[in-house]
């Protein structure tokens, strides 16, 4: 009887320890995007993101403060094609900043579709703690009939606050499923299903108020990561040129007269360049501007001299990396060498 006695007295004790059990702190940064975004009517398409601050949001989540104790703090609220470097810095400092304190447990960033890809891997590459950033958006506007943005929202908070999500790297809450931001692109223009990691699939899923997880990126993030922007103020100038039939050497003089440090050449196939377009790129070499080539197929590896010998020219490839994406690890790459070698080293790791 003492041992029924007692064994009814610990079942209770850890009832009510359960009950009173400190949540996990997870605090939500707001950018703005279409998950902040308003229409006139809820069946139309036109609408202006970045309008409602991080209070109307978390307002729409009824019952995420079950599984977090929840703050938030508004960082910018423009749609996510006006992002920028300055955000990006921002945003990486301030998650350094928070995920040093004790009474932080993990990150949600609220983002538009557009370039929420290349925000993320930014800050895949940048955020010096193990503690779990998740990004969410929607494709919908929290005015649309079926809007996306509160169950993305929801996810996200109960992604991050889940012990199981440390050491992941940073991911993405979207449309029931859960991402590596490194995998992650934008497919589709307006459909809900729009992010999709063509390569690798998504790693996990959320699934009743819980993520599950069935494997995770070997490339190197976060904790790993050697790229540090705690004493930068702006970023080396890169960027893209898109590779088609019949190229001359227009846009990419254009970029290296503007100064451009590095030029990601999203080619054809496995990144191949037209002759002229080439002949280009060469001259761009000789003036110091580092070469990368990426492939517009959109999926696949760009790999190491197949028809184009980069060995030869002195060009990089991104491996599987697409085109936005390759611009932001050139980007910080540049922060730390020229050497051709490294930042090769670079694309195969991260």
């Amino acid at each position: 009887m003492k041992r029924f006695k007692l064994s009814i007295m610990l079942a209770l004790f850890c009832s009510a320890s359960s009950l009173f059990a400190e949540k996990p702190n997870v605090v939500i940064l707001a950018t703005g995007g279409t998950i902040a975004g308003k229409s006139d009517a809820a069946t139309s398409t036109k609408y202006t993101a970045g309008q409602l601050p991080i209070e109307d949001l978390l307002a729409a989540v009824p019952g995420a403060e079950e599984y977090a104790s929840i703050k938030g703090e508004q960082v910018v609220n423009i749609g996510s094609q006006a992002m920028n470097d300055k955000v990006w810095l921002t945003l990486a400092k301030r998650c350094n900043e928070l995920l040093k304190q004790e009474d932080v447990d993990g990150i949600v960033i609220t983002h538009g579709t557009d370039t929420k890809e290349a925000t993320g891997y930014f800050l895949n590459l940048t955020v010096k703690s193990d503690k779990p950033i998740v990004l969410v958006s929607s494709m919908r506007n929290s005015t649309s009939i079926s809007a996306d943005g509160p169950k993305n929202l929801f996810d996200g908070i109960i992604t991050a606050a889940a012990p199981e999500s440390k050491g992941m790297g940073v991911l993405v809450a979207s449309n029931d499923y859960i991402y590596a931001v490194r995998d992650l692109t934008k497919t589709n223009t307006t459909n809900v299903a729009t992010m999709k990691a063509p390569n690798w699939g998504p790693i996990g899923v959320a699934y009743n108020g819980k993520p599950y997880y069935y494997h995770k990126t070997l490339r190197k993030h976060t904790t790993e990561s050697e790229f540090d922007v705690s004493e930068l103020t702006k970023l080396p100038k890169v960027d893209i040129v898109y590779g088609y039939s019949n190229m001359d050497a227009t846009a990419i003089n254009a970029f290296v007269e503007n100064k451009s440090k590095g030029l990601i050449f999203v080619g054809v196939g496995n990144g191949n360049i037209y002759p002229d377009a080439l002949e280009a790129l060469k001259e761009a070499r000789k003036k110091g501007v580092v070469i990368v080539r990426a492939s517009r197929t959109g999926s696949g590896r760009t790999t190491l001299d197949a028809e184009v010998d980069d060995k030869a020219l002195g060009f990089v490839v991104a491996d599987d990396l697409n085109a936005q994406k390759a611009r932001v690890l050139l980007m910080l790459a540049l922060t730390k060498t020229n050497d051709l070698a490294e930042i090769q080293k670079d694309f195969f790791t991260y």
